[in-house]
């Protein structure tokens, strides 16, 4: 149970039934080590408290973590169907002209061959643009210096996730 000061967004999911905030978790990131580690750490009184926790799961997150979480995101350009978080995470892209989107298909096949995983970036608010210069840019680092930053740009995509996830005025919905 939750107290009274708990927004309700956050009070809600801090009473899930355990199969149904696992799902919401899974929802905001693919990792199963990141949402049980979130899942053990409830109720959250904040949601300051909520991100601090997601952000301490993803830095704690193995090479096979950050796979299974990668593994969650289509390729920037390629939103999954009928997946509106996607489609709305990578919005930028939908403008953008053909010459860009076949320029960005090139660039996540280059990365994918380099790196063995999805480009991986926070796409909200981005252009398709800067997506492709991010990827072009990235495209020159080491691994592990990669693989950090792809650390850093999952646990934004999950802070965002997350606060959509505990909204106080809307029922838990499909991310």
């Amino acid at each position: 149970m939750t107290s009274a000061s708990t927004p309700q967004g956050l009070a809600r999911f801090n009473d899930l039934e355990e199969s149904a905030a696992l799902a919401a978790l899974h929802e905001v990131c693919a990792s199963t080590a990141w949402a049980r580690r979130l899942l053990a750490g409830r109720p959250y009184p904040t949601a300051g408290d909520l991100y601090a926790a997601a952000d301490a799961a993803t830095s704690t997150l193995t090479a096979a973590d950050l796979d299974e979480a990668m593994a969650g995101h289509p390729p920037i350009g390629g939103p999954r169907l009928g997946d509106p978080a996607s489609a709305r995470e990578q919005s930028g892209m939908a403008s953008a002209s053909d010459r860009l989107k076949a320029e960005m298909l090139e660039l996540n096949l280059a990365y994918q061959e380099k790196f063995g995983h999805v480009f991986l970036i926070c796409a909200t608010g981005r252009t398709g643009e800067q997506m492709r210069d991010a990827a072009r840019e990235r495209l020159d680092n080491t691994p592990e210096r990669e693989r950090e930053t792809v650390r850093t740009e999952l646990g934004r995509i999950n802070r965002i996730r997350l606060a959509r996830l505990v909204e106080a005025d809307r029922q838990p919905r499909p991310l």
